[in-house]
């Protein structure tokens, strides 16, 4: 998606069956990623269950009932946000009145927050919500990070939300001062089920994850194509979450004819890619990287009032969250104005030819794993299916 959204007028289907259990809202590839899984389980629990989702492929795969993709129209940073306001305040007033008209059971916002936060306060004002005097309970599962910026956005939560669904063990106590029932599921990528799309291979390729927000990805894939150009001779595997991603992707590998027979295009989950370096955005996908121990670094680049606004609000040393958990910078950042494709090359070479890089990073791996294995309260299905029983 790239340029301004347009205000429209939006029309959704009924639920089939004519009634819904619970809606799901994930507006971000990962967060319908995450939700799919949460989404499967608990259908496998209870076939009967009735599921429609405000998200992405995932949950429909999953057995959701599929009205909107909202995965095609994430944006990030002021900027774009500012740009596209007028589309996203048409969209969660529709996504609103197909609540206040269907009555599900509860809505499950995915992460989000910009857009799930405003969408749980209409559905409050409007009386639809328990908070509000209604019968539709407001779940949220994926915490927004109050524990990098905006901490005071826990009171707003809490005052909204029946109840929140963290996975990463910190969080609960985020939560310890309001009234906001917050329970532990687990972090997704160390339950039993999932498997990694990713793993470290000295003979694999390097790994380039550009994000899954086309406007993001046209700023950081450049930097990443122009520093495989300096490293003669590897070959690389690009991978894209949507069509909009891919497109992207293509349109920059089309300027750049000296590189582009380098690099693999592929959509994501559509193989486990074997890498031995990768260049990565801060996105979900790079905790994955983090978790199988990969070399490599993080690559972001922003609107520059974004990226200026941006630091005066954020109080965090580092920008993905596997440097934030260990509280170092394990995988180096090369943000902004540090993106340069020269800096990023020199460091990736010596990721695949210092055999002591991976070592490192190996033991990074150990420690966020022992990090993120508290046990949990409850699956995420298990949540679920308690909040709609």
């Amino acid at each position: 998606m790239n340029g301004v959204l347009s205000r429209r007028s939006f029309s959704f289907d009924a639920p089939a069956g004519g009634h819904c259990d619970l809606l799901v809202v994930a507006g971000e590839h990962s967060g319908d990623e995450q939700a799919a899984r949460m989404v499967s389980s608990a259908l496998e629990v209870n076939p009967g269950l009735r599921i429609c989702a405000f998200g992405g492929e995932g949950l429909k795969n999953a057995g959701a009932q599929l009205l909107f993709d909202m995965t095609s129209f994430s944006v990030v940073g002021l900027v774009e946000v500012l740009k596209n306001y007028g589309f996203f305040k048409s969209l969660s007033e529709a996504v609103a009145e197909w609540v206040a008209q269907h009555r599900p059971k509860a809505v499950c916002f995915v992460d989000y927050p910009g857009f799930n936060l405003h969408l749980a306060g209409i559905l409050k004002k409007r009386g639809v919500s328990v908070k509000g005097g209604g019968n539709v309970k407001l779940l949220y599962y994926i915490s927004p990070q109050i524990w990098a910026w905006k901490a005071s956005r826990r009171f707003k939560m809490a005052a909204l939300l029946d109840a929140l669904a963290v996975i990463f063990p910190f969080e609960e106590d985020c939560y310890s001062d309001t009234d906001l029932e917050t329970a532990f599921v687990g972090h997704p990528f160390l339950s039993p089920a999932y498997e990694s799309p990713v793993r470290y291979d000295v003979s694999g390729e390097i790994l380039l994850l550009a994000g899954s927000r086309a406007i993001a990805v046209s700023r950081i894939f450049p930097i990443m194509v122009e520093a495989l150009e300096k490293l003669p001779g590897e070959r690389a595997v690009a991978v894209y979450p949507t069509d909009a991603i891919r497109d992207t992707i293509m349109g920059v590998l089309a300027k750049k004819t000296g590189v582009a027979p380098r690099v693999r295009v592929i959509p994501s989950s559509s193989e486990t890619v074997a890498a031995k370096a990768v260049m990565m955005s801060s996105g979900t996908m790079s905790l994955a990287c983090s978790l199988e121990g990969i070399p490599g670094a993080v690559v972001y680049k922003a609107n520059p009032i974004t990226y200026f606004v941006g630091r005066s609000l954020v109080k965090i040393k580092y920008l993905s969250i596997a440097n934030i958990l260990l509280d170092a910078p394990a995988w180096p950042e090369f943000i902004q104005f540090d993106a340069s494709p020269k800096k990023l090359a020199e460091h990736i070479y010596k990721c695949i030819h210092d055999p002591s890089e991976r070592a490192k990073f190996a033991r990074f791996a150990a420690e966020l794993k022992s990090l993120l294995r508290a046990p949990a309260k409850m699956s995420a299905s298990e949540w679920i299916l308690k909040n709609i029983s």
